[in-house]
């Protein structure tokens, strides 16, 4: 199995030890963070989704313009534009961008959250829309003809796309959640599903999970798991690094009078503080400490140590039968440049060699 290696930027930049500063969309460095993950090798970027910024279809489409090779991974969340259109704006960015486009489908795990944008639904009914809503796309993507539709959350009639994506049958559907109504969905839609930098424990048995929901649907996703490395000459200065953020997230937090964290509504977050539970060092070199301090709001956990050792953690989950890892930093665009230069080509390199035996 080939490994892919996913980044994350961002319309300004910011981080947990990184207040957001500046314009809320700074071109020039959108423009050097998503080719300095083109540079450093990346197989994609991943745009997410935020209630207070940029939009994401926008600025994968201005990534798309100053990149040449790097696919796109668009954090999308069903429920605010409608599934014909969002086909056609994602067909359409497919097209632009000489087929590098992919979808990553959020259907959102925290109720103050959603209805920022207005809604309103409850966790499971989010869910059960963004099964239609996803079955909507993969119509209006293939279909030769036009397509009449009314479900619970969807009534349309004759909708027809001219534009098709270039990557066949349709665009890639990465997709997101950890609650059971989101294993039950990502079975029936998910091309890769996404987890969280869990234990190795924890992702074995999501793994076996999402197997089991998609076998009856004669389907095999494959797996990319989230980590934010934490990278140093000697194990050593990587821990003193690690315990440096800590320290600064603690300040930045404490500067924007954030108080303690509260507790997480989505299932991932809860799942990472399960693993935090577990101690701040979990695996070796899993580190929990920054989702302990936030309240696990986002992928918060880190793998610490010199490149070779992180690669070798990263080789660990590659063997539990995850092929994709979307890496990011806490120093966003200089923590890409280190991954490019350092961790990446190792394991590539390990993966071409067991590839070989």
């Amino acid at each position: 199995m080939s490994v892919n290696f996913i980044g994350m930027i961002n319309a300004r930049r910011v981080s947990e030890i990184h207040p957001p500063t500046g314009p809320a969309v700074d071109k020039d460095y959108i423009r050097r963070f998503a080719q300095a993950h083109e540079a450093g090798g990346f197989d994609r970027i991943l745009i997410g989704y935020f209630t207070n910024a940029a939009d994401t279809l926008q600025v994968a489409a201005y990534a798309a313009f100053v990149t040449e090779r790097i696919g796109l991974m668009i954090a999308h969340r069903p429920g605010f534009t409608a599934p014909t259109l969002a086909a056609r704006q994602f067909a359409t960015l497919d097209q632009l961008s000489g087929g590098r486009a992919a979808i990553h489908v959020i259907s959102g795990g925290d109720d103050a959250d959603q209805q920022k944008d207005g809604d309103y639904l409850s966790h499971a009914e989010r869910y059960a829309r963004t099964d239609e809503y996803v079955d909507i796309l993969k119509r209006i993507w293939t279909a030769d003809r036009p397509v009449d539709h009314e479900g619970p959350y969807y009534r349309f009639k004759g909708a027809f796309s001219d534009v098709k994506p270039v990557q066949q049958p349709h665009i890639p559907i990465y997709f997101g959640g950890s609650s059971d109504a989101a294993i039950e969905v990502a079975g029936r839609h998910a091309d890769i599903y996404a987890l969280w930098g869990e234990t190795l424990a924890q992702v074995e048995e999501t793994i076996a999970r999402v197997r089991a929901a998609a076998a009856p649907h004669g389907r095999s996703p494959r797996f990319s798991l989230s980590f934010r490395p934490i990278l140093a000459a000697t194990e050593a200065a990587a821990w003193a690094k690690a315990e440096a953020i800590l320290a600064e997230t603690k300040r930045v937090r404490g500067q924007a009078m954030l108080g303690a964290a509260p507790d997480p509504a989505n299932r991932g977050s809860q799942r990472l503080l399960e693993a935090a539970a577990q101690g701040t060092v979990v695996d070796q070199r899993l580190w929990t400490a920054i989702a302990a301090v936030t309240g696990a709001r986002g992928n918060t956990t880190a793998l610490v140590g010199t490149p070779e050792q992180v690669a070798e953690s990263l080789l660990a989950y590659y063997d539990l039968g995850v092929t994709t890892f979307l890496i990011r930093g806490f120093d966003p665009l200089e923590d890409a440049e280190q991954y490019g230069r350092e961790l990446l080509p190792i394991v590539r390199a390990e993966v071409a060699r067991r590839t070989r035996r």
